[in-house]
């Protein structure tokens, strides 16, 4: 047993993969090669730096020499210039030239940036699985009759299939907002230590014209090809914001999709994945808790909370900089891709899973189908000759007391019997046996379904093919 607390966003929830995007390990090797780019541009624009030099940096950038960097921060209580230091010490022809003319933020905020950019695309990859799951189930469903509801009560029909679209639309929105922060991702670039790139006019005998060469040069090995045009010290910390409200939509979307499933769970129309073995109560043998979608909406709470956070960090940011973000953001950042990491896990593996009780659905179909039939019951009297006030004032009685039979005494819906049996409605009784098939019921939903899978869903899956087929068990 572990003496020490350990997040169990790392222990029980997250991927491996998600985990280490966001290791020291990952940090430090990108602090490295952000320095090799920066002394290979300024040697490329004329600084004196050697090809010795450079390949000394090179030689050592994923060897990195962590007790000496841990002694170096112990002595100077800056973790950039420890690093400095211990890379001067494997590197030592090369000592004098790392980071020369950066300030901290340039591998700050830039190897952050990466790592940020890097944890999209996990989000991305396990996304579009869990859309391309939804996209199967909504097919094979789609023809399916089931209560609609609203307000939790019983309203027109929809299809199981139509109902899975409204969870793949949350998805498409989330999707289209990814890619734009995707298509439009900026590093924080060479700016040196208040964003006037000082230092470099300095080192390049102000040469604008190689100053601003040289941050082209540095993004460009980095992968990259655009900067935010403007900093102080830091990128803008409203960027942040943008990643983690992005966050925060996709665990709404996780959250609705979960909580309905949690509802249909114990109305035990669908239920998701139940272990062989798995417990669902350590005191009621017979329960089966919906403990994975307890656990993704759990999960969400958590960072549909978190973008308040970096709104205030972007609001109280003071002129150039301050550094009472550094600590807040090693934690926010960090956890909330984490906790939607762990809760996309679930989500694909509770979508490709699911499992669907038809007989349970059509028998809480055929319970409420009488009261939904009473309009077409009333439109038919009307084409043969009946007066609509009527026939509505007589229908809505006897739903008075078919609502009476079921809720009092615990009997069926007997509506369609009392309506064949009133004289009222002897003109329509040889359309009563047809009046109770729910498809008649479902409107354009089974349409909808196939055109919105097509038009919508379908291109996406298409253009991101090389991502499907991903398995990500939960471990817990």
């Amino acid at each position: 047993m572990k003496e020490l607390y350990e997040n169990p966003l790392i222990t029980r929830y997250a991927s491996k993969e998600m985990a280490q995007n966001f290791s020291d390990d990952k940090k430090f090797r990108l602090w490295r090669k952000l320095w090799i780019a920066l002394a290979e541009s300024e040697k490329e624009l004329g600084l004196p730096i050697t090809d010795e030099q450079i390949d000394e940096l090179k030689k050592y950038a994923d060897d990195i020499n962590y007790d000496v960097a841990t002694a170096f921060e112990k002595e100077v209580r800056h973790d950039v210039m420890a690093h400095v230091k211990a890379y001067g010490a494997q590197a030592k022809s090369a000592a004098g030239i790392i980071h020369l003319g950066a300030t901290s933020c340039y591998v700050g905020d830039n190897a952050e940036l990466i790592i940020i950019d890097d944890a999209l695309n996990i989000v991305l990859e396990k996304l579009v699985n869990v859309m391309n799951n939804l996209k199967y189930f909504a097919l094979k469903y789609k023809d399916l009759p089931t209560l609609g509801f609203t307000h939790f009560q019983p309203a027109q029909l929809t299809t199981v299939g139509k109902r899975a679209c409204l969870w793949l639309e949350d998805l498409l929105m989330d999707y289209e907002s990814l890619k734009a922060l995707k298509n439009n991702f900026k590093l924080r670039g060479v700016k040196g230590t208040t964003g006037t790139q000082a230092s470099f006019m300095e080192l390049f005998d102000n040469d604008e014209e190689k100053v601003k060469e040289l941050e082209k040069l540095v993004i460009k090995k980095l992968g990259y090809n655009k900067v935010f045009p403007i900093t102080g010290q830091t990128y803008p910390r409203k960027f942040d914001y943008d990643v983690l409200s992005l966050l925060s939509k996709i665990a709404q979307s996780g959250y609705r999709f979960a909580n309905d499933i949690r509802l249909l769970q114990s109305m035990k129309e669908i239920e998701e994945p139940f272990e062989k073995n798995q417990i669902g109560s350590s005191a009621m043998a017979y329960k089966r808790n919906p403990m994975r979608s307890e656990r993704l909406c759990s999960l969400a709470r958590f960072v549909i909370s978190a973008p308040t956070n970096t709104a205030f960090t972007a609001a109280t940011q003071w002129f150039e900089r301050t550094l009472d973000d550094s600590a807040n953001k090693r934690i926010v950042i960090a956890q909330s891709f984490l906790a939607v990491d762990g809760i996309l896990k679930l989500y694909m593996n509770i979508s490709e899973n699911l499992v669907v009780y038809e007989k349970v659905i059509n028998k809480h179909v055929m319970a409420e189908l009488p009261f939904m039939a009473t309009e077409n019951i009333i439109m038919e009297g009307v084409k043969r000759g009946g007066d609509r006030q009527v026939l509505h004032e007589k229908i809505r009685r006897l739903s008075m007391k078919a609502a009476e039979n079921v809720k009092l005494n615990g009997a069926d819906n007997n509506l369609i019997d009392l309506i064949k049996n009133d004289d009222s409605f002897s003109g329509v009784k040889d359309v009563l046996k047809d009046v109770l098939e729910p498809a008649k019921y479902t409107g354009r939903a089974p349409s909808q379904v196939v055109e919105f899978i097509e038009n919508e869903i379908e291109p996406i899956i298409k253009e991101n093919s090389n991502k499907l087929g991903l398995k990500d068990e939960i471990s817990v």
